[in-house]
């Protein structure tokens, strides 16, 4: 079954262009022109991926994203204008995957499609075992995260970066090995795709019981999930 993509884009030409690179690459490509047409449609169409713009007549980008968000998780690649930061962040922190600055190259875009299709693929073979750290259960197999016992609403993303650092509570995971694990693709200067869903997981997760911060960001080096069991060894230390 060929992988269905949506473009989102007022620029046809530009539709043209990638629908044609992208069924070339074995995808099944619709376009729309129009925000509230877009929204109509995915909601409507059973979509792998949308590749939505910012700036669209009738409805833009983020409001789109917004309203699409509310009755489904299809992975979104946003497209931005280069050099606009604040696009990038307010993209992710409403439910973004990952984002493209405009003017790209389509095999660019190409590689960033397949990076989203990798990360929200299931992996065959022998299902990974649940983790459970303090008050926080992770389950692979129902991509369900659990807080004191209540299910957490997380984008595959977060889900993923959560289960990373989770596995290795109490040590150092390096944004190089976050981003190449959960975005599927190196970080470039200035990047600031995994601070943003960092930040977002800490205010769904909220602090420790004893207040402490649980994810804990070291500098120059990376993140690190703070357990209850860590920091009582620590003040046991300090003693």
């Amino acid at each position: 079954m060929l992988e269905k993509i949506l473009i989102i884009d007022d620029d046809a030409e530009l539709c043209e262009m990638l629908s044609e690179y992208l069924r070339k690459e074995g995808f099944e490509v619709e376009s729309v022109q129009n925000g509230l047409r877009g929204l109509e449609r995915a909601r409507a169409g059973d979509y792998h991926m949308i590749v939505l713009d910012v700036m669209l007549p009738g409805m833009n980008g983020f409001d789109l994203l917004r309203e699409l968000r509310t009755v489904s998780d299809v992975p979104v690649l946003l497209l931005t204008a280069r050099g606009d930061e604040l696009d990038r962040i307010v993209g992710l922190e409403i439910g973004a995957d990952d984002y493209l600055s405009k003017p790209f190259n389509a095999r660019e875009l190409l590689a960033r499609i397949r990076a989203i299709g990798r990360r929200n693929a299931r992996t065959p073979g022998a299902p990974k075992q649940p983790v459970t750290v303090g008050d926080v259960e992770l389950d692979p197999g129902s991509r369900t995260i659990t807080l004191n016992g209540k299910v957490l609403d997380v984008t595959t993303v977060e889900f993923n970066l959560l289960e990373m650092l989770l596995r290795a509570a109490g040590s150092v995971v390096s944004r190089d090995d976050i981003a190449n694990v959960v975005l599927g693709r190196e970080l470039s200067p200035f990047d600031r795709s995994i601070d943003v869903h960092i930040s977002k997981l800490r205010k769904k997760l909220g602090n420790l019981p004893n207040g402490r911060e649980r994810i804990k960001t070291i500098r120059n080096s990376g993140y690190m999930y703070v357990s209850m069991a860590n920091v009582a060894v620590r003040e046991k230390q300090l003693r």
